[in-house]
């Protein structure tokens, strides 16, 4: 069976969707040493020896004015908008997508990834959310959600965002994330919820449902409860799940209707189309909900210009 956006023609979308992600941001300056004893100095070095020249704002920025140019109906971005959780990385973060993209919150959901949540004090301050509040509104009743700021639904015309946060503080050089119990709990019943039955969801969060087969892979970076949200989504009659983590474009097969499809990230220099910035797009017909053309627009900083690829099926090694 071919995945959504390989099928043929028919469909009338109305609702465009953008879908940016692991934007990892850089700004450290100013901040007190005492702040790097910690994670960070490991991440910080891994960034200045390794990943530094890979990971480039201008190509961050031409990605945003892009978008925006798409005119999309929803831009999504699934996580790691900053590197080292730092409160200047976030004003960064937060004025470049203002500015950018020049799309009101009620347009644009966010969600953390690994990096947003690099440590514990990032967590326990809840900064992600306090600079991105305006972006996690949800637009249904307190009472049908179990824990605060995530999940949280966004619903726009045929379609139903729900933001998941996989993002929890790890150990060094370990990047895994984990939705817990009571995420797990509020998605069954949001995905129950009569508002998000009628519509498709869109599921996004930072990492893959879909774990590799490595089990030390698996551990260190993947989705410590994959094998429980994935029992969560098989039985959805269409949808979509978005995500990041990989830097890699990526479409895999959840159910019949019910695919995940990861983005690179919007910053990434890389020799590999499918990992080289830029983002992807999907369209949803807004009268019956099909999921339709799902494409992804790589970044050439040469020319300047983008070009249009189909997203590969593929899994994750």
């Amino acid at each position: 069976m071919p995945l959504p956006g390989e099928r043929g023609g028919g469909y009338t979308p109305t609702v465009r969707i953008a879908h940016v992600s692991d934007l990892h941001l850089l700004a450290h300056d100013d901040i007190p040493l005492s702040r790097f004893l910690n994670k960070r100095f490991t991440g910080l070095m891994n960034l200045k020896l390794k990943r530094s020249h890979k990971h480039r704002p201008a190509h961050l920025a031409a990605v945003l004015r892009r978008v925006r140019a798409f005119a999309p109906d929803h831009v999504v971005i699934t996580g790691d908008l900053t590197n080292l959780a730092l409160e200047p990385e976030f004003e960064a973060v937060r004025a470049l997508i203002e500015t950018e993209l020049a799309m009101s919150p009620k347009d644009v959901s966010v969600v953390p990834g690994n990096h947003d949540l690099y440590t514990r004090g990032a967590l326990r301050t809840q900064r992600f959310t306090d600079y991105f509040r305006e972006y996690i509104q949800s637009d249904l009743a307190p009472g049908s959600i179990a824990l605060g700021p995530f999940p949280y639904v966004k619903l726009r015309g045929a379609v139903a965002f729900i933001g998941l946060s996989s993002a929890v503080p790890r150990l060094p050089l370990i990047a895994s994330g984990e939705l817990g119990a009571g995420q797990r709990e509020a998605l069954v019943r949001i995905l129950e919820h009569p508002e998000v039955r009628s519509r498709t969801p869109v599921i996004l969060m930072h990492h893959p449902p879909h774990n590799p087969a490595s089990q030390s892979k698996a551990f260190a970076e993947g989705l410590h409860d994959s094998r429980l949200l994935l029992g969560h989504l098989v039985g959805l009659r269409r949808g979509l799940v978005l995500h990041g983590h990989l830097h890699r474009r990526l479409a895999q097969r959840i159910a019949d209707d019910v695919t995940s499809v990861g983005a690179t990230s919007a910053s990434l220099h890389h020799d590999d189309a499918d990992r080289m910035a830029g983002f992807n797009a999907y369209e949803i017909d807004d009268a019956t909900g099909e999921i339709g053309a799902m494409t992804a627009h790589v970044y050439a900083p040469d020319a300047p210009q983008f070009s249009e690829r189909a997203i590969p099926a593929g899994t994750w090694h």
